[in-house]
């Protein structure tokens, strides 16, 4: 049997990604049991021609979802409502976040504000940010006189 080296940062590391895990999904707010603000999580991505942001919104009904740029800012803003409560109903838990979302990201300046365009499709939001092609440098000839 061969020995097992114990790493102490092993350990600390997977402290710190079941916290990341769970930033975003809400906390309960004291005093009663509604949901803090979410962050719905997102993908990021880069293709030859375009960038890529892919959200996590599941339960958010398409039109409630937002997407804006302003000032070279895209954000990704919106709402996942509570489902009506059943009087006969009794919860146990409630782990799912509700409320209010945003979600705010800078524009890389080779990307073409105008041509934004976004598509959901089962719970998740992709928004295709287009590259322009990057302008060529003006060589100018000085004449020596």
């Amino acid at each position: 049997m061969q020995p097992v080296l114990w790493n102490p940062f092993r350990d600390l590391d997977d402290v710190f990604q079941s916290l990341r895990r769970g930033i975003g999904r809400g906390l309960p707010v004291e005093g009663g049991g509604a949901m803090a603000q979410w962050a719905p999580a997102v993908d990021i991505s880069e293709k030859e021609g375009e960038y890529l942001i892919k959200g996590e919104l599941p339960g958010v009904k398409r039109e409630d979802v937002d997407i804006s740029v302003q000032n070279g800012v895209l954000t990704l803003s919106g709402e996942r409502r509570f489902e009506k409560e059943d009087k006969d109903e009794k919860h146990h838990r409630i782990e799912r976040s509700f409320g209010s979302f945003s979600r705010s990201f800078s524009l890389p300046e080779n990307v073409d504000a105008d041509q934004i365009k976004a598509e959901y499709t089962d719970g998740v939001v992709t928004v295709h940010l287009p590259k322009v092609a990057p302008a060529k440098p003006e060589v100018r000839k000085i004449s020596v006189g």
